[in-house]
This record gives structure tokens, sequence and C-alpha cells, in this order.
């Protein structure tokens, strides 16, 4: 690994503090696109857009997604801002290279009947295990948070008396989500319940831990969403963000304004928040279908 590329890692984990998720991407990313340079003898630092344009045309050869060689590409673009930020580099290869063009996804979300019924139907299991798992998907749905922001939530972050919560986001932005009544109530009942556990090493005190105190892991997260959202949905994927796509969907199927919604998604931009409208512009379809004497 090249100097200038562990440089940045540690930038973007310590400095930017970004998921995870993001710096295992770029480390990968970035490696590939080393490893394609080797070939040609070339150091990442003095690559070309002529350079970029091959890996890329390579990628695609390999029938490597138009998704996954923008993300990929996303990597250099911040790498190479990074290098241009500390004078290491002149000017940005990527400046001259176009990225293939992606067919846009639709997020996945769930019906409305089908939260209700996860919520009100389905029966958890009688012990912390179940009331946690109910606890874990309430909050999903009921604020829009992200898997890691929900992992990191701790109990002084919720605010029962004016019914809202403090999230940490990306970037270290931190927003006020509020929460309605029900979920209120729940998560004060959920809390005295916790109280009685007789294990508690946690160093910081989270709001939804194990039975030891300690903070849940991305994957317990994942796989307890998958397992509760098969009961109710046939939707492909089933994972915390669907939970958030939903979220944000109901909200403006009902009537919730677009930049209010950005602001409890925690969305840097308003495009970000647009890919939701497209449920909102079919209900309107379906209502014009049966309501217009000519549709």
């Amino acid at each position: 690994m090249h100097a200038q590329v562990e440089s940045f890692l540690n930038y973007i984990e310590f400095e930017k503090r970004s998921s995870k998720h993001t710096h295992v991407a770029y480390a990968n990313d970035l490696a590939q696109f080393e490893l394609f340079l080797k070939s040609f003898e070339q150091e990442i630092v003095l690559a070309t857009h002529i350079d970029i344009r091959n890996w890329i045309v390579s990628m695609m050869e390999q029938k490597i997604s138009a998704r996954s060689i923008n993300r990929k590409i996303s990597a250099l673009k911040s790498f190479y801002k990074f290098l241009l930020r500390r004078c290491v580099i002149k000017k940005t290869p990527l400046a001259k290279v176009q990225t293939p063009k992606t067919v846009k996804r639709l997020p996945a979300f769930v019906e409305q009947t089908g939260t209700e019924r996860l919520l009100n139907d389905i029966e958890f299991p009688d012990d912390y295990e179940g009331m946690l798992a109910k606890m874990l998907i309430e909050l999903l749905y009921g604020t829009g948070m992200r898997r890691s922001e929900l992992i990191h939530l701790k109990e002084s972050d919720v605010d029962t008396y004016n019914s809202q919560l403090k999230v940490l986001g990306k970037r270290n932005k931190e927003r006020i989500i509020p929460v309605h009544s029900q979920l209120r109530n729940g998560i004060k009942v959920f809390l005295e319940k916790k109280k009685n556990l007789k294990e508690n090493t946690a160093d910081e005190i989270y709001l939804l831990t194990d039975m030891k105190g300690n903070k849940l892991s991305e994957r317990f997260v994942y796989t307890t969403v998958k397992k509760y959202l098969n009961l109710v949905t046939t939707v492909d994927k089933k994972s915390p963000h669907t939970l958030r796509h939903t979220y944000a969907t109901h909200l403006l199927n009902n009537g919730a304004d677009i930049n209010a919604v950005k602001e409890l998604l925690g969305h840097s931009s308003l495009a970000a928040t647009q890919v939701y409208t497209h449920n909102t512009i079919d209900k309107l379809k379906n209502i014009y279908k049966q309501a217009h004497p000519k549709a």
C-alpha cells in the first residue's frame, strides 16, 4: 500500500470519522486500482486520466455493474481530492474521466399494511431478546435512523419529556428526530425493564444493548430486521435500510414536506431525498385513474 493511500485511509477514519463500511470499501477500491496500475509499473499518485479510463474499461469487460464502477471511481475522487489539498498533486486525473451511466434503482419499502402487521400483529418472544428486537424495529421505522446511528444511540440521547431523540449522523452532524407517543412510551417501558438486568459491563450506556450491556453488532441488527420483515413483506431486500426507506416513503405518501423529510433523514442535499417521491407520484397516478372522468 502506498504511503499516501495509508494517510488518506487514516484521514477518513480518524478525521472525517467515516463509517467502518466506508473505510473498508475505500481501502478495497484503492487496493484494486493499485493492483491494476502495478501491471503497468505505474504509481497511484502519478496515475493519469488514461489509466483510470483503462481501469473502467477493464471492469466493464469483467461485467462489473455500472453502480459498482461508479462507487470505485467515487473512492478515487475522494483520494485525489485529498492529495490536491495536501499539494501532493497539482491537478486531479479525474477531470477528463466520464463514468458509466447507471439505471436508477428505486428504494425498496414495506407497504403500510405490512408495517401495521409488523408492529401490531407479530408476537415477539416474551424475554429480553424479544423486547430488544421489537424496540430495535420500532426505532428504525419510527425514526428513519441509519443502522450505525441506532447502534451508537445512547440513553442520554433520549428525551422522553419532549418526545425526541438526538442522533449523531454522517460527518458528525447532529440532528433531532421527534418520536410519536407510542414509541416514546415503548422506550420508557424498555428502559425500566433494562434496569433489572444483572450485568452491565459497557463503558458507555447505549440505549440498545445485549444482556451484558454491550452495544449491538451490525450483524445482529441486520439479521433481526431480516427475520421479522420476512414475516410481513415480499420485498427482495430486507434490511435496516429498508425500514429507513419505508419511514421516508410513508411520510411523503401521507403529505409530509420533502424539506422536512430531508432534515429528519439527515441528508446533506435534497437530491438524496427526492428518490422517495416516486412512490408519492405513483399514488397520485392511482388516485387520478380512479377519480378523473377521462382517465
